[in-house]
Order: C-alpha cells, then structure tokens, then sequence
C-alpha cells in the first residue's frame, strides 16, 4: 500500500468521525428542547458510513479505494418523551409537550466512542511516517 493511499484512507476515517463528532454535540446541545407536536420534536441525528470499495465510489477528489464517507444523516427512529406540562406555552390542548428523544449518557458515550476512533486514525499517519522515516534512514546508509 502506498503512503499517499494510507493518508488518503485514515483522512477519510477522520473527516468521518469528525462528522460524527459534530452531531453528537448538536444532540447534545438540544436535548432540552420541547415542542408543540410530536412531529416538531428534536430527534437525534445518526450518521450513517459507507465504505469507499471501487472507483465507481470514488468522488470528491479522493483517488485512491479504501476509506469511508458520511452517506447521509438520517433520525435517530426512537420515540420522543411526551411530558405533562399544562403551563407551558407549548403544551397541546392535553397540556402535552414532546421532548427531544435524545440520551445524555448514550450521547457521551458515542462523543467517546468518535473521539477514539479519531485518534486510532491519527496513530495510523504518525506510525506510517515514523515507518517512511526509518525506511529512508536504511536507504541512506
């Protein structure tokens, strides 16, 4: 495998954790908030991988097979909380509110689970080069 093809493919791991990362906060940044409808409600966002395994699914400037991309992001297809709070100006005429369907301790964990994976990827360049560097330094002598 050539360095460029392995830079290429731990890049794409990391542009796709990020990804992942970045929805993880905004889940988190709106896990208090209420609606009207069920309909209305904030459900957490997933995002969902596709692996990069031919050239028909090369695209975005990336040359070289292996690696992944975000395909989409989709609901998180759990149900959201229906909380009685008759006072709030939100509330339905049952004095419903629909709360987001997200899950603060699910939500750090998959923040860890990313952040993790984001540095696998970055141990795969730094092992990677220090290989190159060693390789040169046996051909210098």
């Amino acid at each position: 495998m050539s360095f460029e093809r392995l830079m290429s493919i731990a890049g794409t791991g990391m542009n796709a954790q990020l990804v992942r990362m970045n929805t993880t906060a905004s889940n988190l940044a709106n896990a208090g908030v209420v609606a009207g409808t069920d309909a209305g409600a904030f459900r957490a966002k997933r995002p969902v991988f596709q692996t990069l395994m031919d050239n028909a699914m090369l695209g975005a400037g990336n040359g070289f097979e292996g690696g992944v991309h975000v395909e989409s992001i989709i609901d998180d297809p759990k149900p959201v909380k229906q909380v009685f709070e008759p006072n709030n100006p939100l509330a339905d005429e049952n004095g419903y509110v629909y709360a987001s369907n997200v899950t603060e301790i699910e939500e750090l964990i998959e923040m860890m689970d990313a952040s993790r994976a984001y540095q696998n990827n970055i141990e795969v360049i730094s092992t990677a080069k220090q290989l190159m560097s060693r390789t040169l330094e046996v051909i210098k002598v």
